[in-house]
């Protein structure tokens, strides 16, 4: 019976998360590759800087190392639903321009299986892209003519996740997740004049994916000392060809008779998944202060990337265009005396930050480095029946910048609420 409860409300909650998944982004940097990378968390663990691998805690869930699941109580049902709103400041020289941005985020579950066994599922965001770009040049000599370029892009990837966690013996458990990955996007440049002599051109840019994603996890806890439990953890994703073809199309119209070419190419097996590894440990001192810290490296640099060749006017894989992707984080969770009657007592309290290396390369230099710092609380909900639920709120400071490109400075705000309740206790009745 709760198996039947879990995946009808999973089912509708997967839907929801779905349908909500617009982009987040008004990034110039999500026209590379395949767009803004997502930190793939939850509201817990956004507000400590991103770390999750040596995480362990059975009242979230932590999708990023699946081992994790495998301390789930049998009379907990976890939900957690999240939306994200934010605040981007872009400049570029002398120029600036403000936006704002919002959408439903993610939706996870998770619940116990068997003993020591636990099981999650849920969908959350992997990129995004989404940005509008124009700009105005000299034609050659002329101090007339004008060239005019506008680009504009949007789409994005998910994953719908399954996963397993199981403690195969004290303190050691392995878990995997399988993910349905899916995902479009659509991106378009064009260039005209104001001189009548030069034609104009359209390239549009077209991708559609659907294929999977596996991800393994390993966590090891143990005592240390009296009042300190160390977990360690580790994680992988197995990189592979995604089996999508990337398309072009290349409009050229002629100023002087309104006439124009049109010319499709299409480039086979164009986008592949890379290799992750992932590292990180936890130190829960005296039921009360978690400090964790992570390392992860995407091997994007064995990857190719579906380039226009402007020389050749050919649409081709071009290696060297993807860059190995290094990210530290760390960050604390801090619960004052979670014993008290004291409602602040009961309140965590959470900060971190991480640092992010680019995974691509803009006209042969290295792409923008990100640094995130965050802050957030967990606040529970107290009422007659439920006592473990909790509203996580976080914020995040995000500054993407590279030399001699756009400083992207972004507010982001996540509200995070998590269900965690005990469906499958059994009730007394006098």
């Amino acid at each position: 019976m709760k198996k039947r409860i879990f995946f009808g409300l999973l089912t509708g909650l997967m839907a929801a998360t779905a349908a909500g998944q617009t982009s987040t982004t008004v990034s110039p940097y999500s026209q590379f590759g395949m767009g803004q990378l997502a930190d793939q968390s939850t509201g817990f663990n956004r507000a400590m800087g991103g770390v999750a691998y040596g995480l362990r805690d059975g009242r979230q869930v932590n999708m990023q190392n699946p081992a994790s699941y495998s301390c789930i109580d049998s009379l907990t049902m976890i939900f957690d639903a999240g939306v994200a709103g934010q605040f981007s400041s872009l400049k570029e020289d002398n120029k600036r321009v403000n936006t704002k941005t919002s959408a439903f985020d993610y939706g996870v579950a998770s619940f116990r299986l068997f003993r020591k066994v636990g099981m999650a599922a849920g969908v959350v965001p992997f990129s995004r892209i989404g940005y509008g770009l124009s700009q105005t040049k000299p034609l050659g000599n002329s101090l007339t003519a004008k060239s005019y370029i506008d680009q504009s892009g949007s789409g994005g990837f998910s994953q719908a996740f399954v996963g397993v966690g199981a403690e195969l013996w004290k303190g050691f458990s392995v878990g995997a997740n399988i993910s349905y990955f899916w995902g479009s996007y659509d991106k378009s440049i064009s260039v005209s004049s104001n001189d009548t002599y030069v034609n104009s051109t359209l390239r549009t840019y077209s991708a559609s994916i659907s294929n999977y994603k596996l991800d393994l996890g390993v966590q090891w806890q143990r005592p240390v000392g009296k009042n300190d439990v160390l977990t360690l953890g580790a994680t992988a994703s197995i990189g592979h060809n995604l089996s999508a073809d990337a398309t072009m199309t290349s409009t050229n119209t002629s100023s002087m008779t309104g006439t124009g070419t049109t010319n499709t190419q299409t480039v086979a097996n164009a986008f592949k998944l890379p290799t992750m590894v992932g590292v990180g440990f936890s130190l829960l001192h005296r039921q009360s202060l978690t400090v964790a810290a992570d390392y992860s490296l995407q091997r994007w640099s064995t990857l190719d990337m579906p380039v226009f060749n402007s020389t050749t006017g050919t649409y081709v894989l071009q290696s060297d265009c993807y860059k190995d992707r290094h990210k530290v984080a760390a960050g604390i969770d801090w619960i004052p005396d979670n014993k008290s009657r004291k409602f602040l007592n009961h309140v965590h309290y959470r900060a971190g930050a991480s640092l992010a290396t680019p995974y691509y390369k803009i006209e042969g230099k290295d792409g923008p480095t990100e640094l995130t710092v965050g802050a957030g609380v967990g606040i529970p909900i107290f009422n007659t029946w439920n006592n473990r639920s909790q509203l996580n709120i976080t914020a995040q400071w995000v500054r993407t910048a590279a030399s001699g490109f756009v400083t992207d400075n972004t507010l982001r705000i996540t509200i995070g609420l998590t269900f965690n309740e005990r469906w499958f206790a059994k009730w007394k009745v006098d």
